[in-house]
């Protein structure tokens, strides 16, 4: 899936800002643990895991900035 949108902050697209991967799990564990294993590792936090949207959408993910400044999400749907 491509998404295109603003940047959530509302400032300019930049690299990091307004670019993210976002990468499909397989439960939402393995999201808390894809999300605690990149702050181990030097992530910065962007949204600690949890649901996002109206619940029945089914959306749970979390998001972190590795330690170069790029966006990720890892998210499960369902």
């Amino acid at each position: 899936m491509l998404a295109i949108g603003k940047p959530y902050d509302g400032q300019d697209a930049t690299a990091g800002n307004g670019t993210m991967v976002a990468l499909s799990a397989d439960s939402r564990e393995q999201v808390d643990q894809v999300y605690a294993k990149a702050i181990e590792l030097g992530g910065a936090d962007e949204g600690a895991p949890g649901s996002r949207g109206p619940e029945q959408m089914g959306f749970y993910g979390a998001y972190f900035r590795d330690p170069d400044g790029n966006k990720l999400c890892v998210f499960k749907m369902g």
